[in-house]
């Protein structure tokens, strides 16, 4: 508002203060019956003001209660997903590794099914070394496909109790060797299936 205004607006006001004029009388009648300035309208008007500002901050609490409650449901949902995956990925790596373990198991009971037949043919070979002695190549080859190779087991060899096992035990030493192969032992898979079955020397 500049100076101008401000003067316009004072002259207005002595004028209707010399004039003893009420500015309602400056309306019409129809504006006045319309909208009569009185106390009363001005309260109304004061208390409409109050009811919508409070309406306003109420409707506003609400609307903070009802984002603040839906952020914490989703929160714990997203708690719950979580879990709930990390039991998932949980229970698929244990399923691996018990069908992991299983597969072994039934390849090792496998195998050991059929070490006693190589045995047989080891001893047959050992008895009939012109007739099947050519085929001692072949099942050599045969055993090493299969994933076994034998545990080294010759005399003089140091005793091990994780690779051989003594089922006879002569001499009274404090070194132990390996005096006899009486069983041939197999790994499979670089893991001992079956341990060599031995004579142990003390010397």
């Amino acid at each position: 508002m500049n100076e101008d205004q401000d003067f316009n607006e004072s002259l207005h006001s002595e004028t209707l203060e010399k004039e003893n004029l009420d500015p309602n009388d400056m309306l019409d009648s129809s504006e006045k019956e319309k909208h009569p300035v009185t106390d009363e309208s001005i309260g109304e008007a004061t208390i409409g003001a109050a009811e919508t500002s409070a309406k306003t901050a109420k409707f506003r609490a609400n609307k903070k209660n009802v984002d603040d409650e839906q952020n914490a449901k989703i929160a714990e949902l997203t708690n719950d997903l979580q879990r709930t995956r990390a039991d998932f990925e949980n229970f698929r790596r244990q399923t691996e590794v018990q069908k992991e373990q299983y597969g072994n198991a039934v390849k090792y009971s496998t195998v050991k099914k059929i070490l006693p037949l190589l045995d047989d043919m080891d001893r047959a070979i050992a008895a009939n070394p012109d007739t099947l002695g050519p085929l001692e190549k072949s099942f050599s080859k045969t055993v090493k496909e299969l994933g076994l190779s034998k545990i080294e087991a010759k005399a003089g060899t140091a005793f091990n109790p994780d690779l051989h096992d003594a089922v006879m035990v002569e001499g009274d030493g404090e070194e132990e060797v390996i005096g006899e192969e009486l069983r041939p032992g197999y790994y499979y898979d670089k893991i001992v299936i079956r341990p060599t079955m031995v004579k142990v020397v003390k010397q």
